[in-house]
């Protein structure tokens, strides 16, 4: 039976199957938001002091190991997405024992990957900056802070991976809280170790890491102890203790729907660098004008991710509920929301873009007016991308995932770079960039027409361990009703 506590279920704010859907979104959507922009700028503050503290060559050091970073967090990043729609689903019916379940194994497995990976990732981390090509300038540098790195990543992951449950159970706050102390802390702390200051010793680029390191384990820390003291939906205690081993029937759906969520990642980033190969060819000035514009394509884009996790998260819930009534309008309040955000910022960044730009590049510098250009035929490509985002999140709640993985694929590869290369010989460098609003337009047509005619809607995940009718939900095709039926 449900495990069902509630006293705990009504101080849980918010509840995203009651209430105004509109304003209940909102509020979930912007602590996520605040969530997003503390880790871009935590990125940015320590890119800038280890570039002004230790030079060009460090700054390549950290970026190719950031490249390593982002590699292993996409390859986890769907497992974790995965426990978060099965929590979201189970908070949304109240069965917190299985809410507790399903973060005992996630917990498990996370605790056992990340252990394997900061092993084998400091053996052979001299081989992976060698498959990097990483400047020979730069590479003892990227070794020391690499190893460092490995060693913050079991901290990384399971902190991520909490912060993920939380929001599956409609709790946006907290992770925010301890995502603002570990920036505080990280960013703080790089210059501190880098040289040494007051009692430590001085530890160059490795002391960068050491911050990272240091940040995210005292932040993992906090975290469990804010978890436990509040009685949070995901703790376990006593009996509950046995959950962290992992279940493998339950761990087999976590790897089974997580899979093509850790794919997505890969075909947008497989995408990403096919397409610097081609902005490589037009000379450096063209593509230091397109990496400053990639760094306000960072901020533009986190309104509609922000809000499609939180449609993502709320949908699970309700239909976990059985309340799909709510899940239509949680869908098109969260379009409105993406598209009114989105809007609003690319219009504003089409007014100042010059001065917004400045911050990264002189006002007489070449690539000025190249970024400039970029910026405006493909900046407003991301509110078609909010659009898609948002579709995405609610039929992935509903553990529909290979079918956006298959959008994507198909909207990245064959359409973005086919019409950069098509059209290249006539339109030049505006042929890569007119790519980027026509594959976006590809990607959300396809979205709209499979969430008004696809299947989603009946798809499940399998129940977790302990209830009588696993094996049964995991081969169901009949209407979600009761069951569990858990877009990043």
């Amino acid at each position: 039976m449900a495990d069902v506590d509630p006293q705990r279920a009504a101080r849980a704010k918010p509840d995203l199957t009651i209430g105004p859907i509109a304003k209940t979104l909102m509020l979930f959507a912007l602590p996520t938001l605040g969530s997003n922009i503390l880790q871009s700028l935590n990125g940015s503050i320590n890119a800038i002091w280890v570039g002004r503290i230790l030079g060009e060559n460090a700054l390549a050091a950290t970026s190719n190991a950031n490249l390593v970073m982002f590699l292993m967090f996409a390859a986890l990043f769907g497992f974790g997405m995965a426990a978060t729609i099965l929590v979201g689903q189970n908070y949304g019916r109240r069965d917190v024992d299985a809410v507790r379940r399903i973060m005992g194994t996630a917990v498990g497995l996370f605790l056992i990957l990340s252990i394997l990976i900061a092993v084998l990732g400091w053996i052979f981390t001299p081989q992976l900056l060698h498959v990097l090509a990483t400047p020979r300038e730069a590479a003892p540098l990227a070794l020391a802070y690499l190893r460092v790195i490995f060693i913050a990543m079991p901290a990384s992951f399971l902190t991520v991976l909490l912060m993920m449950g939380l929001r599956g159970t409609g709790d946006a706050l907290t992770p925010l809280k301890w995502m603002a102390v570990s920036v505080v802390l990280d960013s703080g702390l790089n210059p501190v170790f880098m040289l040494g200051l007051g009692p430590f010793p001085r530890m160059g680029i490795a002391g960068s890491a050491t911050a990272t390191a240091f940040a995210g384990y005292i932040s993992l820390l906090g975290l469990l102890v804010h978890i436990y003291l509040r009685d949070l939906p995901v703790r376990l205690r006593g009996k509950e203790l046995r959950y962290l081993v992992p279940d493998m029937a339950l761990a087999k759906v976590l790897m089974v729907k997580g899979f093509p969520m850790a794919m997505q990642m890969f075909v947008v980033s497989g995408s990403a660098l096919v397409m610097i190969g081609l902005i490589n060819r037009e000379g450096v000035v063209v593509t230091a004008a397109y990496g400053v514009t990639q760094q306000l394509w960072t901020y533009i884009q986190m309104p509609a991710m922000a809000v499609g996790a939180a449609v993502s998260a709320m949908a699970a819930q309700n239909i976990g509920a059985n309340k799909w009534d709510r899940v239509g309008q949680i869908t098109r309040w969260g379009v409105i929301f993406s598209l009114l955000l989105t809007t609003g910022l690319v219009t504003l960044l089409a007014i100042v873009d010059r001065q917004a730009l400045g911050l990264f590049l002189a006002q007489e510098s070449p690539a000025m007016p190249i970024a400039r250009h970029i910026q405006l035929i493909a900046t407003w490509s991301f509110i078609l991308f909010g659009v898609t985002f948002v579709l995405f999140g609610t039929m992935r709640a509903n553990g529909s995932v290979w079918p956006p993985l298959i959008i994507l694929a198909l909207s990245l590869l064959p359409f973005r770079l086919g019409v950069a290369w098509a059209l290249r010989p006539t339109l030049g460098a505006d042929a890569i960039w007119l790519s980027f609003p026509i594959s976006s337009l590809v990607t959300m047509l396809l979205a709209i027409l499979y969430y008004r005619m696809g299947n989603w809607r009946t798809m499940h995940l399998v129940t977790p361990p302990g209830h009588v009718e696993t094996e049964h939900a995991a081969s169901a095709t009949a209407e979600p009703a009761g069951r569990l039926q858990p877009p990043g």
